[in-house]
């Protein structure tokens, strides 16, 4: 094997989609600033027991782990940022009031999460730590859908469930952890035949509404039908209304819910929304309200946002044109050098060619030139 072949899902970035995604990376901060979220950079590596606490068996078998040179401790590559942010939350801010943060970095998982997709993320989210009210939830919503917007990505649908839905069926239904994983996998597979074998010692109520959560998805009317065919709860009415208002308050976007996706089911505690675009393999955006994400630091504060693939958004957002740029001769004469100078301080991108290059712009749009008048170095047009 050649020594310069990268390992599977793991390639390196050329220069046109590393502009375009160092342009989306800049457009994704920007719009969260305009939302007042401060930008945090936790480090790729922890301690493992640091970086895996409070985290399920899902993201340990993700996570990458050598040994530390310095202090012969287990390290881990971080598979995912969240857990650092909330251990930022609470024990370097340790703010009494809301902390909205923000991030954008890569992270590292051993397998790919799906078919064709990289093991080298870069991942961006935003997170509002310290309301537990419906207008979090919302404000990370709609910066979601800002983000994507700011990204050139249209044609949005955003679907949504809720964690307490399944967790108000089952609760009070004492089950082994893999006679729990199977009923998820059943639901989370819409394997309605698979689902009815295993509940059919489950008590009625919770049984009809577990079989009834497959067929539960679609647009708002699911909701009314969730309320008539599920049995009554506070918590999955709240969960009901909960999707509702959210719903009620999208713009430019349709709205879909399925009441019975799990996915992140062990991490969120309530309302969790996915955002599609066709073109896209997955959902672009994963986010939701997950409480429980600081408990183990010790500061159980609420907490909800969303992450997304920059790398994976770049291949269905508008390609950016080339940047103009100002081709000028290489030169020593002191003129031409100040010029240059003075053209790029007012930031312009002025691309010197070397002497037998002339023919080997790639990555700019040079549509002036810098030429000599006399003394003097003037910029025209082709």
């Amino acid at each position: 094997m050649s020594a310069w072949v990268l390992p599977d899902h793991i390639a390196d970035v050329l220069p046109s989609e590393a502009r375009h995604i160092e342009e989306l990376r800049r457009e994704l901060l920007d719009t969260a600033r305009g939302y007042g979220f401060e930008l945090v950079m936790p480090p790729l590596l922890e301690h493992l027991e640091s970086l895996l606490t409070g985290t399920g068996e899902a993201l340990d078998l993700q996570t990458f782990k050598l040994v530390d040179q310095l202090s012969g401790r287990m390290m881990g590559l971080r598979a995912d940022t969240t857990p650092q942010v909330a251990r930022i939350d609470a024990h370097l801010l340790n703010r009494q009031g809301v902390a909205r943060l923000c991030y954008c970095g890569p992270v590292l998982h051993t397998r790919p999460d799906r078919p064709h997709a990289t093991r080298e993320p870069l991942q961006f989210g935003a997170e509002i730590y310290g309301h537990a009210g419906l207008e979090a939830d919302l404000e990370a919503l709609l910066l979601a859908l800002d983000c994507l917007k700011a990204s050139h990505v249209d044609n949005l649908t955003v679907d949504m469930a809720d964690a307490r839905i399944v967790r108000s069926l089952l609760d009070g239904i004492t089950l082994a952890p893999a006679a729990l994983a199977a009923v998820h996998a059943a639901l989370a597979a819409k394997d309605s035949s698979t689902l009815a074998q295993l509940t059919r010692d489950f008590p009625a109520a919770s049984r009809q509404g577990l079989l009834a959560l497959p067929s539960l998805y679609g647009d708002q009317k699911v909701l009314a039908e969730a309320a008539r065919v599920l049995p009554a709860s506070s918590a999955l009415q709240e969960a009901l209304a909960h999707l509702q208002w959210l719903g009620s308050h999208i713009q430019g976007a349709r709205v879909s819910y399925d009441l019975g996706d799990l996915r992140g089911y062990a991490y969120y505690s309530g309302a969790r929304f996915a955002i599609y675009t066709p073109g896209a393999s997955d959902a672009l955006v994963r986010g939701g309200r997950y409480d429980e994400v600081g408990a183990v630091f010790g500061r159980n504060r609420p907490a909800v946002g969303f992450s997304l693939d920059v790398k994976e958004l770049v291949g269905v957002a508008a390609k950016p044109a080339l940047k103009a740029a100002i081709r000028a001769p290489w030169g020593e004469s002191a003129s031409l050098r100040n010029a240059i100078a003075q053209l790029r301080q007012r930031g312009e991108t002025v691309v010197c060619v070397l002497p037998g290059h002339e023919s080997e712009l790639d990555e700019f749009q040079c549509d002036r030139e810098l030429v000599a008048t006399g003394d003097t170095w003037a910029v025209k047009a082709f």
